[in-house]
């Protein structure tokens, strides 16, 4: 059996994209134009076309208008996702993204653009052991980096749990939603022992490509965070969606 040839547009892209993974085409670097690639390769300007809008679709080439196709830049932050170092900083009051960023010498901000109480969806109310439709608080936020939109993330809380709290306010609460729940005189009184994340990739929507700012062909993480307590019951579900081309993800599993 024989194996299926290649067609050359494929051929041509396959080669640009191993020179830019192996970095031999650096980020920000002009591409040579459809001319020169297709005297390189022996073929078509349509040919070349193509292949650059391949790479494109892929995330891995952008066109400037009147500049020509350049390797897509990296962008300025990225922010490493992780679970491992919860404890670590909720002694210092400083949020993980928020740490991320100042250490990357790069400013942080996280703005509410909403507070409301709706009726549990499906997913949500699964995952915090509730009937759906129960009666939840959601805070939606976005988080950015020196003004660049990095992630969006609703914080879903029992109503039954939160109503009359702080949590219901349209402000930032001092020591994060983290510290009302662990405090001694707040509506929970546990400590939070364990979170359980879920990851899922997959391409953005448009509306999330608009307000993430995302470029052709980078898919979005969507991770479901769900914090449990003491007496093993669930009290916030985060909903994150995050874009792939700024945030790494890094779990830490201890196998007994």
């Amino acid at each position: 059996m024989s194996i299926p040839t290649l067609p050359p547009y494929r051929k041509i892209a396959d080669d640009l994209r191993a020179l830019i993974l192996s970095g031999e085409l650096s980020p920000g670097e002009k591409l040579r134009s459809e001319n020169e690639l297709k005297d390189r390769y022996g073929t078509t300007r349509v040919t070349v076309r193509k292949a650059l809008a391949l790479l494109k679709a892929d995330g891995l080439l952008v066109s400037e208008q009147g500049k020509g196709v350049f390797v897509r830049p990296r962008p300025n932050v990225q922010m490493l996702t992780t679970g491992a170092n919860f404890r670590e900083r909720r002694k210092t009051g400083v949020s993980n993204f928020n740490a991320e960023a100042a250490a990357q010498g790069l400013r942080p901000e996280q703005r509410i653009l909403s507070v409301e109480t709706v009726p549990a969806p499906a997913e949500i109310a699964s995952r915090l052991d509730i009937a759906e439709g129960t009666a939840v608080i959601v805070r939606r936020r976005a988080f950015f980096v020196d003004e660049e939109p990095m992630q969006l993330v609703d914080g879903y809380y029992p109503a039954e749990l939160f109503s009359g709290t702080e949590l219901e306010d349209p402000r930032r609460i001092r020591g994060g939603v983290s510290r009302l729940i662990e405090d001694p005189d707040g509506p929970v009184k546990q400590r939070i022992t364990r979170f359980v994340e879920e990851l899922d990739i997959r391409m953005p929507t448009p509306a999330e490509t608009e307000a993430l700012k995302i470029p052709p062909g980078v898919p979005l993480a969507r991770v479901f965070r769900v914090a449990h307590v003491t007496a093993g019951q669930v009290v916030e579900v985060l909903d994150s969606r995050i874009p792939c081309d700024r945030h790494g993800f890094r779990y830490v599993i201890d196998v007994p």
